[in-house]
């Protein structure tokens, strides 16, 4: 779960990072005026969107009076972005988040992030902030510094003090910096991060070492421990995965036009692997679960036909705990209930595979089915080629989409 930059500068206020002065969040349909600006600016008027690279977009602009300050936050509110990390995709402007400006004499960039090599946090830091990490480790990786982290100790104070010097922190600043990068750690602990990055942290020209932008990235499955952060919405959640998940189906759309629904996580990759490598794109990755039952299937098919560009639905099912012929006579009565009219491809493996692929043969319905799963996705592939499915914005996409 990625939280915007007011809501990770939430959490760092409450764990004492040092932070520009806020003003307010405007959202649209607020007015400008909303939000009180103080006695005296310059301010700074930041697009609230989950991308790095909004300065060169549009989404941040410096206002040295109230009424240009105003001005900023009506035009960025419904404004489209696209930067380097949204792969070509327009972020609409929904919130502004207006703060007080400062001058900036240097510029560092600090994070704590997930070693999964090693199973601990790193510290990933550089003298030269501001900038995209990626293309620095890219250009220059001996600018980037790395520092593991004991997850039960944290970071050390001999660790934080080596960082500073390896950042090349002035003398006056060292105190607030070794405390700062402990306590972005425990920070990335505590609330289960996989990601806390301030990008950039700046000495200001008066000398204040300041955290002037934040990026948290939550674990998901952690959020049971923070009722708070539950609570927020789900800024890249789309409807359609935010109704599966309130059924409990693992759903994630993607880019293709081939629906898929399989049962396991491991399973559902390697079949949306196997759907690329025969020449398609997976519309979905959706998990039913080991325990899935009529109701279960019905509604994992509505949620797959919601998404208008599926043109094909592979169905790859292996029997284990859910026996073939259950899953067989949950397929059939769903896809009745539905009155499919995409391709559907099927293939069972595992415990009573037999008599499952009986039932689907006796049922009548109108469906392929599969020994394997490179047949399957073949199959599937070459259904959407001949043009089997439903058209863009055809009969078919519309019902998908009204589906109760």
């Amino acid at each position: 779960m990625k939280l915007l930059e007011y809501e990770g500068k939430d959490i760092f206020e409450k764990y004492n990072i040092p932070l520009l002065k806020r003003f307010g969040v405007v959202r649209i349909g607020d007015s400008a005026e909303s939000v009180k600006l103080g006695d005296c600016g310059p301010w700074v008027v930041k697009a609230q969107v989950l991308a790095g690279g909004r300065g060169k977009a549009g989404g941040v602009k410096i206002a040295k009076t109230r009424d240009e300050a105003y001005t900023h936050i009506k035009n960025m509110l419904g404004m489209k972005i696209v930067t380097h990390q949204t792969s070509g995709t327009a972020l609409t402007v929904e919130e502004v988040l207006v703060e007080s400006a400062c001058e900036i004499e240097r510029e560092i960039y600090l994070s704590v992030v997930l070693d999964r090599k090693e199973a601990a946090p790193v510290i990933i830091a550089s003298a030269q902030g501001g900038v995209s990490i990626e293309e620095l480790a890219r250009t220059k990786p001996e600018l980037i510094v790395r520092t593991p982290v004991d997850p039960l100790a944290g970071l050390m104070d001999f660790q934080a003090r080596e960082l500073a010097f390896a950042l090349k922190i002035p003398k006056k600043n060292l105190r607030d910096f070794t405390e700062l990068a402990k306590t972005i750690t425990r920070i990335f602990m505590e609330v289960d991060a996989s990601l806390v990055e301030i990008n950039p942290l700046v000495i200001t020209k008066d000398g204040r070492l300041l955290a002037i932008d934040a990026k948290i990235v939550t674990d998901d499955n952690a959020l049971f421990r923070h009722k708070d952060l539950a609570a927020k919405p789900d800024h890249e959640t789309s409807e359609i995965e935010k109704e599966a998940k309130e059924i409990g189906i693992n759903y994630i759309g993607l880019d293709g036009n081939i629906g898929c629904m399989v049962n396991g996580a491991g399973l559902a990759m390697a079949t949306l692997d196997t759907v690329k490598l025969a020449g398609g794109n997976a519309a979905n990755f959706l998990d039913v679960g080991g325990g899935a039952n009529v109701e279960q299937v019905t509604k994992a098919f509505q949620i797959i036909l919601k998404d208008a560009k599926v043109k094909a639905i592979l169905v790859n099912i292996f029997g284990g705990i859910m026996k073939c012929d259950n899953i067989a006579a949950g397929i059939v009565e769903a896809t009745k209930k539905l009155k499919l009219n995409v391709p559907l491809v099927i293939r069972l493996e595992g415990t009573n595979v037999k008599e499952g692929k009986a039932i689907l043969k006796d049922s009548g319905i109108k469906l392929d089915t599969a020994d394997s799963l490179w047949e399957a996705a073949q199959k599937a592939v070459a259904a959407v080629a001949r043009g089997e499915g439903r058209g863009e914005r055809g009969e078919g996409a519309e019902r998908g989409n009204s589906l109760p």
